[in-house]
């Protein structure tokens, strides 16, 4: 990694680019600071602190810290990663939005144009939601209208904002805009992370238990960062012939390829698709103050907060541990099965006369390929609930809870490998020109 980082700075287009998305972070963090015009941030902080490894927990992570402060940007991308996926969703559903995705170009900015209008109504039903549901309980200094516009019109702002900036980023940087802006806030959370388990597990012990209690914090941070770079990088790959061709005085194809199948081929999307569905209820009943009380519905809330999972002094409310396990396999085959068609791809493969050795073109290639395909995702998707879990497992019997674990380390190797890839394509193409001039 850090090779390549080196070589690529002695790239000058390269190192502009670098330059410009430095820059652009320092814009992210420096608005991550700024508060918004009439909140009380103390009467927040507190609440907020009182929440423990709630569902508020992991939002916070990938806002950077700016959702406990309350700052411009306190929505951060989340309403463009949501309006991303709605699309997405949306071009199975909808045969137009399923052309313009074929459409090359234009269609890519056609959709690209409706994200961007369905993430600022999501930013106006979240801002509005915040503003009210905390605001009658004392958010605001003054709870009136004028307070409450100016909340939701610099709430919706600041996600505009940042949307803006992520493009420019995907444009004249290095990498995926909103993909890099959620990795510095989710590294920016870290240091304050591992102040909170030093404070918590080696502060006042004697030396030699507080360096095994380090060496122990250490080896698990390390074998979980491990163990997700194995896992985004396996693939198993399909080896497809393509047979030879006559054409005039030449003979074209007959070269040999393959098909490579990505083992957690859905990402980290079915563990935030399964978060996002188990923690609503939670985030709705904490916006209208019911969270208190006794009854079925303070125990099924209590079982789909995550900070009431693996607790030693009362396990019963593990149920959603087994739910959340469930959600997430059910949303990696839900997720693949819509992201990629072994139809299609056999198809294709028949139209270039293409074939994988010793199956037939055409449906026998496409039942070969959702074989593959089923067995490939459930081994992915038990590796990410390996990834969840453990954290939360030691959330729940030793009260460790940090937001650079599961599903932030996840995100963070995921954007670093795919960002590092650019960076290498680029340096390749550059080496090709410079080969091809001389």
């Amino acid at each position: 990694m850090f090779k390549t980082l080196r070589n690529a700075l002695k790239i000058e287009e390269i190192r502009k680019r670098l330059f410009f998305t430095f820059l652009m972070l320092i814009v992210v963090r420096l608005g991550s600071q700024l508060p918004i015009p009439g909140v009380d941030r103390t009467y927040f902080a507190n609440w907020f602190a009182n929440q423990g490894g709630d569902a508020f927990n992991f939002f916070n992570a990938i806002t950077g810290g700016s959702f406990a402060e309350l700052s411009i940007f306190a929505l951060s991308i989340t309403p463009y990663i949501t309006s991303s996926i709605i699309v997405q969703l949306l071009t199975i559903a909808i045969p137009k939005l399923e052309e313009w995705q074929k459409d090359g170009e234009d269609g890519r900015k056609k959709l690209t144009k409706m994200t961007r209008y369905i993430t600022i109504v999501l930013a106006i039903i979240q801002s509005t939601a915040m503003t009210i549901g905390f605001g009658r309980q004392g958010l605001l200094q003054e709870y009136n209208f004028v307070n409450c516009a100016t909340a939701i019109l610099t709430l919706v702002a600041g996600s505009a904002i940042l949307m803006w900036i992520g493009e420019r980023i995907t444009e004249k940087g290095e990498g995926n805009g909103i993909s890099i802006i959620l990795l510095i806030n989710i590294l920016s959370r870290i240091p304050q992370d591992f102040v909170s388990l030093y404070n918590q597990f080696m502060n006042g012990k004697t030396i030699p238990k507080a360096a095994l209690a380090g060496v122990i914090i250490l080896a698990i941070v390390i074998a979980v960062v491990v163990f997700v770079v194995i896992l985004s990088n396996a693939e198993r790959r399909i080896p497809v012939q393509y047979a030879k061709k006559i054409q005039g005085n030449k003979t074209v194809g007959g070269q040999s390829t393959n098909i490579p199948l990505k083992v957690n081929t859905a990402g980290v999307i079915p563990i935030i698709f399964a978060q996002s569905l188990m923690q609503l209820p939670v985030i709705i009943a904490t916006f209208m103050g019911k969270t208190e009380g006794t009854g079925i519905g303070a125990t099924i809330l209590k079982g789909l907060n995550q900070g009431n999972w693996c607790n030693k002094d009362n396990l019963s409310y593990s149920w959603g541990l087994i739910l959340y396990i469930v959600l997430v396999i059910a949303f990696a085959y839900f997720y693949t099965s819509i992201t990629f068609n072994p139809l299609e791809v056999a198809d294709n493969m028949k139209k270039q006369g293409g074939f994988i050795p010793g199956i037939r073109p055409g449906k026998p290639t496409s039942d070969y390929l959702s074989s593959i395909l089923s067995h490939i995702i459930f081994i992915g998707a038990v590796g990410l609930i390996i990834v969840a879990v453990v954290p939360i497992i030691f959330n729940g019997v030793f009260g460790a809870s940090v937001s650079f674990a599961g599903t932030s380390i996840i995100i963070i190797v995921g954007v670093i490998i795919e960002t590092l890839k650019q960076i290498e394509s680029q340096m390749l193409v550059r080496y090709y020109k410079g080969f091809l001039d001389d």
